[in-house]
């Protein structure tokens, strides 16, 4: 359960992102982030049929999403965060994947300044 954050789940919502936001990737994931001026983040996490099988797209937004909550405290709030797993994505492990989130957060300068990663 994530205490600061909630999902991103209408189709509406992560269209919005991806038009307006702004984007930044690395090999294993895309990031796109926009303001939602509220006190909260909302994490949309997409993993395309392009990237495995269903088993393999849970495992990995489950990774993502984990890795995001054990560090949600660490990102600024008002923000929607879509993360977008890459295909390259489906063979790194959490360690890779956590590494990957936190490069992405801090060029995005979402993360706020080391608290303790």
């Amino acid at each position: 359960m994530m205490l600061f954050s909630e999902s991103l789940k209408k189709n509406q919502d992560f269209r919005v992102v991806y038009r307006k936001g702004k984007s930044m990737a690395n090999r294993l994931l895309v990031m796109y982030v926009l303001e939602n001026h509220t006190e909260q983040n909302r994490l949309g996490i997409s993993v395309s049929k392009k990237v495995g099988n269903s088993v393999v797209r849970h495992h990995l937004t489950r990774l993502i999403r984990e890795s995001y909550r054990l560090h949600e405290a660490s990102f600024r709030q008002g923000l929607d965060i879509v993360v977008v797993a890459r295909s390259a994505a489906k063979a790194a492990g959490y360690h890779e994947i956590n590494s990957a989130l936190l490069h992405l957060a801090r060029l995005h300068c979402i993360k706020k300044k080391r608290e303790s990663e």
